[in-house]
């Protein structure tokens, strides 16, 4: 049992602490995924310990590595729980009717397309963004144009597909392609029949991984020039889609500082959404930002239909004579300010070796 204690010990303690290193290869970057899974692990070391291992000079070092990487764990995670109070504002008469949206990872080779049909049929959202669509899909999504009659189709066989519907009239629309040639982005100009106007941004960059690319440059690099685009624009905005990160780790917080918007998860959850089909291995990776005078009724990870994501629902409101949410803004440091520009450079000078054609 010593022998167990001590090398998951010291395996849970680099997984806190090896993310702390600035590098972006992504055996580092994986490391900011689990955090909820290291603390858990690590608590459960620490309880147990006390009564199933033998004290020694060693063993206090580790508990004070442990506890000391717990709270590390729980200082991240905290604002990220309902125990973290925000105050949460009604609509009033200035207020644009309630808009609802589902931002979905269908993964391209899930072929279960109705009954990813069927569940939007049933949540019934204004707009619908759907990632990892091909033409395949684009066939099958055909029949939301009757209820939809605003789109904007980008089918792709490189998993980087991306759809948008929308019942709410879109003014303008354009692809962007921010940081490579094969990954698209959304634009889209939205005006209610309530005479409320925003900017949609639907967004899928690519994960670090082992399986797929080296390193988070084109990731962060794509996120920060939606966030600088966003931000120059001072316009009512949501950001939305499969992010393939996390909002603890490095990028996310300069994501949220140089866009100046608000993550609606502080204060009420984790919302994870990957992996579906393993609660133990679920990681919140599927995100909305919103600039301040968009407020937030409810977001939500819903039902399974099929892929390795759940879809993210989120209903939400407009006010923009309602200044309440300012205070939650945060700004770059002049330093934070250089390290943006240096990313999105390098995610641009990134090569990637994906195929144009992805197999499973």
């Amino acid at each position: 049992m010593n022998t167990f204690y001590y090398i998951l010990s010291c395996l849970s303690i680099f997984a806190s602490l090896i993310p702390l290193i600035q590098n972006q290869h992504w055996t580092f970057r994986i490391f900011d995924f689990g955090k909820v899974q290291i603390l858990v692990i690590q608590t459960i070391l620490f309880i147990t310990s006390w009564f199933l291992v033998t004290p020694s000079n060693l063993f206090y070092i580790i508990q004070a590595g442990l506890l000391g990487c717990m709270i590390y764990e729980i200082s991240l995670l905290y604002k990220y729980t309902p125990l973290y109070k925000i105050e949460k504002l009604k609509k009033t008469e200035r207020s644009s009717r309630s808009i609802s949206l589902v931002s979905a990872n269908v993964y391209q080779f899930n072929t279960e397309y109705q009954r990813f049909i069927d569940f939007v049929q049933k949540e019934n959202p204004d707009i619908i963004l759907t990632m990892e669509s091909d033409k395949k899909w684009e066939d099958a999504l055909q029949v939301f144009k009757k209820d939809y009659p605003y789109f904007h189709e980008i089918g792709l066989e490189n998993t980087y597909g991306m759809h948008l519907y929308s019942r709410i009239e879109i003014t303008a629309c354009k692809e962007h392609y921010f940081i490579a040639d094969d990954i698209p982005s959304i634009e889209a100009t939205l005006k209610t029949k309530d005479g409320f106007e925003f900017v949609f941004f639907g967004v899928h960059p690519p994960p670090p991984s082992p399986t797929e690319e080296d390193n988070s440059k084109e990731r962060d690099g794509e996120l920060l020039a939606v966030a600088k685009k966003v931000r120059k624009q001072q316009k009512t905005s949501v950001v939305v889609g499969d992010f393939n990160n996390v909002a603890w780790a490095k990028s996310s917080i300069l994501f949220r500082k140089a866009s100046h918007m608000i993550d609606p998860r502080i204060g009420r959850g984790l919302i994870s959404t990957f992996h579906a089909r393993y609660w133990v291995l679920r990681f919140p990776i599927d995100q909305m930002f919103h600039t301040t005078d968009i407020f937030v009724e409810e977001i939500a990870a819903k039902e399974n239909f099929g892929s390795d994501h759940l879809p993210l629902y989120c209903k939400f409101f407009i006010d923009k004579r309602n200044d309440d949410q300012e205070e939650q803004i945060e700004h770059l440091e002049q330093e934070e300010m250089e390290e943006v520009d240096e990313m999105i450079t390098e995610g641009k000078k990134e090569e990637s070796n994906r195929e144009a054609i992805a197999t499973e």
